[in-house]
């Protein structure tokens, strides 16, 4: 899986869903609220966030806003420790996992259909949240 073919899931697919990128990171939000990302994609290490070592040729990491629900049923047991540069495996944001963000390091099969399914699942939180904001 590539960054382009995630980007495209996610703006031929979810409606509404502007972009933003800076420093490193493609940011997806919904509609013009751009206080927090649903999702993004972080293409290359910076000064703030170099765990997954992303100066790898062809390395990027996925990071998805997902359910207090979801993300307990991903991660029901705290490990003592992640390794935030293995490739295709998920896992707790290593610095927003307290708002229920999980990462994964080029999505491959199985959990690339996840990383889309997770995605939607970030968009809807994100639409309804707009939604009632601007009720």
């Amino acid at each position: 899986m590539t960054v382009d073919l995630i980007e495209q899931f996610i703006l031929q697919n979810l409606p509404g869903t502007t972009r933003v990128e800076h420093g490193g990171y493609i940011f997806y939000f919904y509609s013009t609220d751009q206080m927090l990302p649903f999702a993004s994609i972080a293409i290359a290490d910076n000064e703030y966030d170099n765990v997954s070592e992303l100066s790898r040729e062809g390395v990027f990491r996925v990071n998805i806003g997902v359910l207090k629900e979801t993300f307990a049923g991903m991660f029901p047991e705290p490990a003592a420790e992640w390794d935030y540069a293995v490739l295709d495996r998920f896992l707790p944001h290593p610095h927003y996992a307290a708002q229920h963000y999980v990462c994964i390091l080029n999505p491959e099969g199985e959990n690339g259909e996840k990383t889309f399914g997770l995605i939607e699942e970030a968009w809807r939180i994100a639409k309804r949240r707009f939604e009632k904001k601007h009720r």
